[in-house]
C-alpha cells in the first residue's frame, strides 16, 4: 500500500512540473533584421558613404570671391541706373550692398531682400522682420525683391536732410562718399569707410561710375570683372541704339515687367551695350 501511495505522489509532480512550465525567453532577432556594422562618417558633410550624395553636396560652393563678383554681375545695372536716376555712385552702391548684405548672403538680404540694413524707422509702414544688432530684436525692412531694396536704399539717402552734403560732392568721388556716409550717421563702425573703399578697389567698381559718366578708359575696358558673371552668355542681349525695354521684351516673348524683374532694373533706362539676361 506504501509503495502504491509513492507512485501515485510522484506522478502527481511530474504533471503539475509539466503544467508550470516557465516561459521561453529568446536572444533570436526579429525576421529580417540583420546586424551590421555601422558605416564610419569621413565625408566633411556628415554624409555617409552609403548615402547617395545630393546636389547641394556634388556642386561645388562658391568661394567668397566668386560670391562677391556674382552679386556684382547681378545688380551693376541697378547700381548704375540708381545713379543717374539720384547721383549716388554705383560704386558705393554696390560697395555698400556688398557689405551690408555678406554679398547677398546674409540672414536680412536671404529673409528679408533687404541689402543695405535699412531699419524700420518712424515712417516705414511695410512689412518688417527683427534682428539682433545694435541692439537686440531690432526693427529691419522687408521687401519683395531686391530690387525695392536699391530703390529705398536711393530715397533713404536722397530724402534724409543729414545726407544733403553728399549731392554736393564731386561725381563719382566714392573716396569722399565712403568717409561722408560714415559722418552722417549711416553706420557706426568706425572702419565702415575704409571697408568700402576697400571692396570698391578690390573689385574696381568706379568703373560703372566712369561708365556712367562716360569716362571709360582702355585699361577699364579691360577688367577682369564681366558684368554678367556666371551667366551663360547665351541667356543675354546686347542693347542696340533704338532698343527699348518694350521693343526687347516683344523681341525674347517676355514682358516688360518679367524682364525687369530679371535684370533688377527699377526703371526703363538703357544705354547702348549693356547686357541684359532674357533666358
Amino acid at each position: 500500500m506504501l509503495k502504491k501511495i509513492t507512485l501515485f505522489l510522484l506522478i502527481g509532480t511530474i504533471i503539475g512540473c509539466g503544467s508550470s512550465k516557465p516561459a521561453i525567453v529568446t536572444t533570436k532577432q526579429p525576421v529580417g533584421w540583420k546586424y551590421s556594422k555601422p558605416i564610419q562618417n569621413t565625408s566633411s558633410d556628415n554624409t555617409s558613404k552609403s548615402t547617395a550624395p545630393s546636389a547641394s553636396t556634388t556642386s561645388k560652393p562658391l568661394t567668397v570671391n566668386e560670391a562677391t563678383k556674382a552679386y556684382i554681375a547681378q545688380y551693376n545695372t541697378v547700381a548704375m541706373s540708381n545713379m543717374k536716376l539720384y547721383g549716388i555712385p554705383a560704386s558705393i552702391i554696390l560697395a555698400q550692398g556688398i557689405l551690408e548684405s555678406g554679398a547677398g548672403k546674409g540672414d536680412l538680404a536671404m529673409n528679408a531682400n533687404n541689402h543695405f540694413g535699412i531699419k524700420c524707422h518712424n515712417d516705414w509702414t511695410g512689412n518688417k522682420v527683427y534682428k539682433d544688432d545694435d541692439s537686440p530684436n531690432e526693427c529691419f525692412r522687408k521687401y519683395s525683391q531686391a530690387s525695392e531694396s536699391y530703390q529705398d536704399h536711393a530715397l533713404l539717402l536722397t530724402g534724409k536732410k543729414r545726407y544733403a552734403n553728399l549731392f554736393a560732392l564731386p561725381r563719382g568721388d566714392y573716396k569722399a562718399w565712403a568717409k561722408g556716409l560714415r559722418e552722417a550717421g549711416y553706420a557706426t563702425d568706425p572702419k565702415y569707410p575704409e571697408k568700402l573703399i576697400s571692396y570698391i578697389e578690390t573689385y574696381n567698381l568706379n568703373q560703372y561710375d566712369n561708365k556712367v559718366l562716360g569716362k571709360i578708359t582702355k585699361d577699364e575696358s579691360k577688367v577682369l570683372i564681366e558684368d554678367n558673371f556666371g551667366i551663360d552668355e547665351t541667356s543675354l542681349y546686347e542693347i542696340q541704339k533704338g532698343d527699348t525695354l518694350y521693343s526687347v521684351s516683344k523681341k525674347f516673348n517676355l514682358t516688360v515687367e518679367e524682364l525687369k524683374q530679371k535684370n533688377n532694373l527699377i526703371d526703363n533706362a538703357l544705354y547702348v551695350g549693356q547686357k541684359l539676361v532674357v533666358k
